[in-house]
Parts: structure tokens; C-alpha cells; sequence
């Protein structure tokens, strides 16, 4: 996609400043946001283990980050410090592909989310029955799900601080259960060692490992969409990315690296929600009561509410800034006079994500990073573009090692998305192969843009050369 070229008729273009004055996002809420936005905790790394063992899982979950994670956190903090736009991502490469490009970065994105979103209330529903087998029972999950969704749009149409600190303060509800874990571990050595355990039986292997732990690592861009409503964000943001980086490796690796000493073997993380068993045989009893697991099963349940209420923040902010440039109907440009959030969009967004829950979608991994490949590829070429096309761009950070550094920058995440690629080609999705169906998805996309400006309906605004907000953001 990268090599097609793109036409001169779409000069650089100046994004209008909001100038409303309304609370912001500050460093450690937008590093609590992120993580969320890219992890959510330990959980959903079980499989790694599982599939990989312990020696190469933790290799996995510890080169992943410095391979992938870190060269896609230097690229969001160059463009995100350099032009911290509203709708981030999408008007990095509208500004510097033009607007086809930038449209097809927007709907590869959103179409991304219709398969991940519909996930996250269904595994809070997955900790919710192991507290209440009630749950189970009927469409009380689905109940339980669309909770999840209208709590999560109603506190996004608080206003971004809200949820910012939410995500904070889930951050380290969720995380004390895992701190315990690490902390009684060495005091457990050998304390689960079972001899007559069976071997682990998975095809996943070492490469579906690196696949697990790739999708485990991605989304580090999805926190770029809330740009203007973040405090500082030339300087806030190269910060986050790298406070998120760290944070989420050791929340991956020090819970395994704890287990590890207690001889449990790989094969206890066979199945979802593995940790909670794991944490009832370390943390024991008291009256009967498995505390360790209860604690585990509720942040679960966290992790999953805080993962989907971050996205909400994140996806819901690029209707508004296509709507706002004339790639979607002005209506989507609709935000609250109070807390200036796209409550439209929020609304609208929502509901499709609540149409899916009970379509029961299955993380489908090899697709997602598939589909959010495609969008990364197309950031780190315009990382490259806008090196070439606007050299004295304000950068209030920079990738090192000048042109060639910001070539060289998108080169591991390049190869490993070619690994995911391979691996799609092998998986069956909708009765059809991986491979193509993520091709027709992203196809739809040229075919939408084409019909829709044949149809008159796209009226996108031209992109204009103009540094006026850089400098009031300075």
C-alpha cells in the first residue's frame, strides 16, 4: 500500500485549534489511559505460556516490546509531539498522504473495532460468572455486557478526565491482585511443582507465541485520537509512550517470572481465566474462602471494563475529526458544551459495539493485527513523508538517527506483521481464508471512499499548508 503514490493535489493542511476551556488530560491519567488502551493487565497472556513455555514466553514478552512496542512509541512520539491533532493517527496521514490515505487509515481502524470491541464486555461477563454462575444462565451475560457499554459511554460522556482518572484508578485496583501474586510467590517455592502434570498439548508453538504477544503489545497509537484535549501534548506524550512501554512489560512479565518459582507448570495455563486458578492454589484458603482468586477474578472483570471504556475515548474521536474535515456528515462533529466530548459519536459508536455482543465473536488475533498492521504501516511511511515533505516541521521529539533512523524505526514491526500475515494465510475466518478476508475489508475501504465522493456524499475540506497551531501549541 505504501509504495502507491500518492498525488500533489493534497498539500499539508492546518487542523483548527478548539479553543473551549475545558479540563485536560495530565501525564500519568493518559499513561493509565494507554495502558489500558494496549493491555489491560496480565490477562489474555496465558496462551503464550501455554503454547510456549515458560523459557520462551518470557523471551517472548520481554524482546516483543524492545522489537515492536518501543519503534512504534518513538513514531506516536514524533507525530504525536509534532502535529497533536484531534483524531491523531488519521490526521497524521491525511496531512501527510492526502485524503484517500487518511481515509482508509480511519476506516481500517474502526473496522478493526467491530471485531475487538464486542470482546471486552463478553470477558468481563466471563469473570462476572465465575463470581455469580447466575450470569450464565440465559441472556443474562448479554444483560451484564450491554451494562458495560452504556456505563462506559455515559462516563465517556463525562468529559476525558473522568475517564483518565477511572482508568487510573482501575490501574491499580487490578494490578494489587498480581502484586500479591509476585510478593508470595518466592515464599511458595516448589510449592506447585506437579511431576505427573501432562505436557502441555498446543499447536501454538514459538511463532503463534509471537503472534499472541504481538497482539498483547498493540494499540500504542489508539491513545494519539484525544491529541487536543491532553495537556502539553508535545511534551506529555513521548513521556506516556515510554512510562506505557515499561508498565505494561512488567505487569506481563513479573507475574509469570513469579509462578515460575513456584514450579507450577506451563500446562495450569491451558484455558482463559487460567490466572484465577493459578492464584487460588497460591494464595490457599482462609475459612474456606479462596481470596487470591476472588481478588483475581475481579480485576479480570476490571481490566475488561477499563480496556473498553479507554477505547471508547479512543475511537469515538474519529468520526469527530472526519467529520470536522468533511469525510463523514457534519452531525459527527456534535460535541457536549459542557465537557466538549463527541457525545454523537459516542452514542453512535456504542450502539454498533452493542449490536455485536450477541454475535459471539472470538478474539480473532491473526485479523486484528492484520487490520491494525495495515494502519501502522501506512503511520510509519507517514513518518517518513512528512521527514521529507515539511523538514522544519516543529518536533518536540524526534526519532534518532535522522531520515534513515525514521526509515530503519519501521523495520522490525514491518517483519513481524509479515509473520502475522503468513499465519492469517493458515486460519479460517467466516468460512473463507484469513488472508482474504482481511484483503476484501481493506478493499471495502478504497470501494467506500470511491462511491461515497462519486455520490457526493464525501465533501473533504483541501489540505492546507499552515503551522498556525503548532505555534499556539508550543
Amino acid at each position: 500500500m505504501s509504495s502507491v503514490s500518492v498525488s500533489a493535489q493534497f498539500p499539508s493542511r492546518a487542523i483548527p485549534i478548539t479553543k473551549k476551556k475545558v479540563a485536560k488530560l495530565t501525564l500519568w491519567p493518559l499513561v493509565a489511559a494507554t495502558f489500558f488502551m494496549v493491555s489491560g493487565g496480565t490477562y489474555g497472556t496465558e496462551e503464550i505460556i501455554h503454547g510456549a513455555g515458560y523459557g520462551q514466553g518470557i523471551l517472548i514478552l520481554l524482546f516483543l516490546p524492545v522489537l515492536w512496542s518501543l519503534p512504534t512509541a518513538f513514531m506516536i512520539g514524533e507525530l504525536s509531539s509534532s502535529l497533536p491533532a484531534e483524531g491523531g493517527y488519521y490526521a497524521w496521514v491525511r496531512r501527510g498522504m492526502g485524503n484517500f490515505w487518511g481515509f482508509q487509515e480511519a476506516w481500517l481502524s474502526l473496522a478493526a473495532s467491530i471485531f475487538d470491541m464486542a470482546i471486552y464486555p463478553t470477558m468481563f461477563v466471563f469473570y462476572l460468572k465465575q463470581m455469580s454462575p447466575w450470569f450464565g444462565i440465559g441472556n443474562h451475560g448479554i444483560c451484564a455486557g450491554l451494562f458495560v457499554v452504556m456505563t462506559c459511554a455515559a462516563l465517556n460522556l463525562a468529559g476525558i478526565r473522568v475517564v483518565g482518572l477511572t482508568s487510573l484508578w482501575l490501574f491499580f485496583l487490578l494490578s494489587a491482585p498480581f502484586a500479591l501474586v509476585v510478593v508470595l510467590a518466592p515464599f511458595k517455592m516448589g510449592a506447585l511443582a506437579d511431576p505427573h502434570a501432562a505436557p502441555a498439548t498446543t499447536s501454538l508453538g514459538l511463532l503463534g507465541g509471537v503472534l499472541v504477544a504481538m497482539w498483547n503489545y498493540m494499540g500504542w497509537d489508539n491513545a494519539s485520537t484525544i491529541a487536543q484535549e491532553v495537556e502539553r501534548p508535545q511534551r506529555t506524550y513521548p513521556r506516556a509512550m515510554i512510562a506505557a512501554v515499561i508498565l505494561v512489560t512488567l505487569t506481563y512479565v513479573l507475574p509469570f517470572a513469579a509462578v515460575y518459582l513456584t514450579g507450577a507448570p506451563s500446562s495450569l495455563f491451558a484455558e482463559d481465566g487460567s490466572w484465577a486458578s493459578v492464584a487460588g492454589a497460591l494464595g490457599g484458603r482462609i475459612a474456606g474462602f479462596e481470596w487470591l482468586r476472588f481478588l483475581v477474578v475481579l480485576g479480570g472483570m476490571m481490566s475488561a471494563f477499563g480496556m473498553f471504556n479507554a477505547l471508547v475515548m479512543s475511537y469515538s474521536r474519529l468520526p469527530l475529526a472526519m467529520a470536522r474535515d468533511g469525510m463523514l456528515p457534519k452531525v459527527f462533529a456534535k460535541t457536549s458544551k459542557r465537557s466538549d466530548t463527541p457525545w454523537l459519536a459516542i452514542v453512535v459508536c456504542a450502539a454498533c459495539w452493542a449490536l455485536c455482543l450477541g454475535l459471539g465473536f472470538r478474539r480473532l488475533v491473526t485479523l486484528d493485527i492484520t487490520l491494525y498492521g495495515a494502519s501502522l504501516m501506512l503511520e510509519f511511511v507517514t513518518l517518513v513523508a512528512l521527514r521529507i515533505k515539511e523538514p522544519q516541521l516543529k518536533r518536540g521529539f524526534r526519532v534518532p538517527g535522522g531520515l534513515t533512523g525514521a526509515v530503519l524505526t519501521g523495520l522490525f514491526p514491518f517483519l513481524l506483521l509479515l509473520l502475522a500475515v503468513v499465519e492469517s494465510n493458515q486460519e479460517s475466518v467466516l468460512g473463507m481464508n484469513g488472508l482474504f478476508f482481511g484483503a476484501l475489508l481493506m478493499f471495502a475501504g478504497f470501494a467506500v471512499y470511491f462511491v461515497s465522493a462519486k455520490l457526493n456524499v464525501l465533501q473533504a475540506k483541501p489540505v492546507t499548508a499552515g503551522r498556525t497551531e503548532e505555534r499556539e501549541l508550543a
